[in-house]
């Protein structure tokens, strides 16, 4: 095959691709349950001051690596050198622990929701049973994908599909039921003010969950090479990706407003909120538990599927070229499937501390999924701060790299627009580290420390091995 005929990706299968990986539906509901309506505002400011030029500086680093295939880690290599590209695949990876550890209790509340119709299900357990369960799930999962078996995957991503057409389907259903039906706006009284937030300490602490809901277009990056003509066609489908979320983020906020009463957010929105949307279009319109039965069995096959997924793929990436200088070598070695299996047994360590530790400090199941949910908030987002230290290194250096497409052709408002993208993901990660349960109780102390330091731990972990490497990795050359 020639390099042209490679190049049959356009603007808008990148925009479609990255739309499919970055967006959901739980990224409307999380947020609408931290902030209300107020969150239509949040949104309007969050994509055009942040995600909007996140996403066209990763236009710019895509289409100026284009051969590059380790997205942001090639990125860092090139401009900042090998040891901190070790440093960024390290934290894209470890950033995926507290995601492991939330994956099961998604299947288990998806489950619960096809089994009995209700959120009842994962209430039957104590916490520490229901975490023990999902403990056994991931381990399964584990193991699993330690086989080198696929279908999970290859059904997981027919399940994603599904859930996408849904999601676009709930804005629909949602925004047309007053018009299409007699049932009454929830969320009564609109005015402006019903859509300005208080920009007070507890809305700070909030803008985590935005930050995470709108990160991750760099990991469409390792298609940039397949894209026909790069240097336009990948930041213009960045482009489209930004109007394509800010589109869907405002008209599902709207729509949840009309279903959930902005000023009585139930308690456990974030645990059963797609599921109780789903329900309630099903009443209103007729189909029963219809639309709510669909999206409970391709959200659980999703769950499961991504839990398989992400297990396996990051762990690859830190991997699959490990520099023996950062590397203990001991983690590379692979079974007969392929599999990094020493890797693994890392990976299920940390996930399984994640998993039961919390549980003797945090009291209930609702509590414990929001919680894990906001460290997935903290935590996910790191792995942006390598995309802004790449692009302010990429601006600094533009003469060396010569970049075709250029986000900014001023390489200091460049650079500086970087640097307050860092700043600002800086800054989200560290407010979110504040509980969203009552302050200064024995839980919020408790929240608060396993908040700090997860993200420390997990990243102190990447500077660890590379010393044990350097210990290690001559006596198995030795060995050998």
């Amino acid at each position: 095959m020639s390099n042209a005929e490679a190049r049959n990706l356009r603007w808008y299968n990148i925009a479609l691709m990255a739309f499919v990986s970055v967006w959901g539906f739980g990224n409307v509901v999380n947020n609408y349950a931290n902030q209300g309506l107020t969150v239509v505002t949040s949104w309007i400011l969050i994509i055009a001051l942040y995600f909007v030029p996140y996403a066209l500086m990763v236009g710019q680093l895509g289409s100026t690596f284009k051969d590059g295939r380790g997205g942001v880690s090639t990125w860092i290599k090139e401009t900042m050198g090998p040891t901190l590209a070790y440093l960024a695949a390290w934290t894209y990876w470890v950033v995926h622990i507290p995601y492991l550890a939330q994956k099961p209790q998604g299947i288990m509340i998806a489950l619960g929701w096809v089994i009995k119709g209700d959120g009842s299900f994962v209430k039957e357990f104590s916490p520490l049973v229901l975490q023990v369960i999902c403990l056994v799930v991931f381990l399964f999962f584990l193991w699993i994908s330690s086989k080198g078996i696929s279908s999970l995957k290859r059904i997981g991503t027919v399940a994603g599909i599904a859930m996408f057409i849904m999601s676009l389907l709930f804005i629909v259903l949602a925004v047309s039921a007053p018009m299409m039906t007699d049932i009454k706006v929830a969320t009564e009284n609109m005015s402006v003010d019903t859509f300005i937030p208080d920009f007070n300490f507890a809305y700070f602490t909030t803008i985590s969950m935005l930050v995470f809901a709108v990160g991750g277009c760099e990991k469409i990056s390792p298609y940039v090479n397949n894209t026909k003509n790069p240097t336009r066609e990948f930041p213009k489908g960045m482009l489209v990706l930004a109007g394509m979320v800010a589109l869907c983020a405002l008209l599902g906020s709207f729509a949840m407003g009309i279903l959930f009463d902005a000023n009585n957010i139930p308690a456990d929105l974030k645990m059963n909120g797609q599921y109780y949307a789903f329900q309630m279009l099903g009443e209103y319109y007729g189909f029963g538990n219809f639309f709510l039965l669909l999206y409970a069995v391709a959200n659980t096959l999703a769950q499961i599927s991504a839990l398989a997924f992400s297990i396996d793929a990051p762990l690859k990436v830190l991997l699959a070229d490990a520099d023996d200088r950062y590397v203990p070598r001991g983690l590379t070695k692979t079974n007969k499937n392929g599999t990094p299996i020493n890797g693994y047994i890392m990976t299920a360590v940390l996930v399984s501390i994640l998993i039961i530790v919390p549980v003797f400090g945090i009291g209930n199941m609702n509590s414990l999924f929001n919680w894990l949910l906001d460290l997935n908030s903290i935590v996910m987002p790191l792995r942006y701060l390598w995309v802004f230290l790449a692009y302010m290194a990429l601006v600094k250096a533009i003469d060396k790299f010569g970049s075709e497409y250029k986000f900014v052709k001023n390489n200091k408002i460049g650079f500086f627009i970087g640097l307050w993208c860092f700043v600002f993901t800086a800054f989200a990660c560290l407010m979110g580290m504040f509980p969203k349960v009552e302050a200064f109780t024995s839980e919020w102390y408790f929240q608060l420390a396993l908040n700090v330091l997860t993200p420390f731990i997990l990243i102190g972990l990447g500077l660890i091995l590379p010393l044990i490497a350097k210990r290690t990795n001559g006596k198995y050359k030795e060995a050998n």
